[in-house]
């Protein structure tokens, strides 16, 4: 499984790929790292096929996460069929636009990373 990360935080690559290791081992997961909604679009206009799951932090400079997903959703005829978000504040607002905006799931900071790994195998 391919899985594309896009979060401003640089930290968050060390941190996947260390609560990850067994599996990127393994060869069950491949993480891709964006540290920008933009550089999360061009990643994908280069590596459209590739990416299955796509998890996405909401409040970024620039393009928010949310702006990410309607775009993803509007503008790919072959998106990754799974888009999850991920913010810091589980406020209603941002839990119900991410959804009307066609997002799989909506995970918060900090992530639970023993529930986000059965998310993810629960969407091969």
């Amino acid at each position: 499984m391919k899985v594309l990360v896009v979060d401003d935080e640089t930290d968050v690559q060390t941190l996947f790929e260390q609560r990850f290791r067994r599996e990127i081992r393994a060869g069950e997961i491949q993480f891709a790292f964006a540290h920008s909604g933009e550089k999360a679009l061009t990643y994908l206009n280069d590596h459209s096929s590739e990416y299955v799951l796509i998890l996405s932090d909401i409040n970024m400079p620039g393009m928010s996460g949310l702006e990410l997903l309607r775009l993803i959703r509007t503008t790919y005829p072959v998106a990754p069929p799974t888009v999850m978000m991920i913010t810091a504040y589980g406020d209603a607002e941002s839990h119900d636009q991410a959804m009307k905006l066609g997002a799989d799931a909506f995970l918060t900071k900090p992530l639970d990373f023993s529930n986000l790994k059965e998310k993810l195998k629960s969407a091969l």
